[in-house]
């Protein structure tokens, strides 16, 4: 147990799907595992274990925004001894090429700080996916006939956003989407030296202030689940 995971030891697996909300993390896990069985639920921070075509699974919440993904990618990482991470979430389209229920694949994921950001102080480091996961998440997205997109992200710390030239550069530059978890994700796998990727549903675009309908958002998000879970064990 640590402070904020109440799993015993054993009942987290190697592989760990990361949705922010953690009753995304139930209805994953009770979709598309095999007999999920829940193991923590500490400050209401749903995490669940079981398989998928034999392999042993955890899908567990990490709350919203880096600094509460550090708390869980850190303990799962550390004390819990987790080797393939892979954030499962929504994100806002910045081009116009991505469509709504579109999958990213984010290569990198830039952001204008991390909490890792104390560390590296002035050096501009660039974290990225682990080139594995990436490669099999866009194998396994043809294979299922889904829209994906490979290339950089942004990262924000911040939702109600009020920089608009920023995100004018984010669009100028390529950046194919927005979300606020996945660069500090990457800046702790590398520095753990484990398995990272984030693979993405675009639920809202940015540019054409466009939003997927929640009734058609559990549809789309299921199939970022699997192409993650193809991903983790291909």
């Amino acid at each position: 147990m640590t402070i904020h995971i109440g799993a015993q030891p054993g009942e987290i697996a190697p592989t760990v799907l990361l949705p922010g909300d953690p009753y995304r993390a139930k209805w994953a896990a009770e979709t598309f595992l095999d007999a999920p069985k829940q193991v923590n639920d500490v400050r209401g921070m749903l995490g669940f274990t079981g398989h998928y075509k034999g392999n042993p699974v955890t899908i567990h919440g990490s709350g919203m925004g880096m600094p509460s993904l550090s708390i869980y990618a850190n303990e799962l990482i550390r004390d819990y001894g987790a080797k393939t991470l892979i954030r499962i979430g929504s994100c806002g389209a910045m081009q116009d090429k991505v469509k709504l229920r579109d999958v990213i694949l984010a290569m990198t994921a830039s952001s204008v700080s991390t909490p890792s950001s104390g560390i590296f102080r002035d050096f501009n480091f660039a974290p990225s996916a682990d080139w594995s996961l990436l490669k099999a998440a866009a194998e396994a997205a043809e294979a299922k006939g889904v829209s994906a997109h490979v290339g950089g992200i942004y990262s924000a710390d911040v939702f109600y956003d009020e920089r608009p030239d920023l995100n004018e550069q984010m669009t100028r530059h390529g950046i194919l989407g927005v979300e606020m978890e996945a660069a500090e994700l990457y800046n702790l796998a590398l520095r753990y030296g484990v398995r990272a990727l984030a693979v993405l549903t675009v639920s809202d675009h940015l540019i054409r202030h466009e939003a997927l309908p929640s009734a058609d958002r559990e549809r789309s998000f299921g199939d970022m689940v699997e192409i993650a879970l193809e991903a983790a064990f291909a």
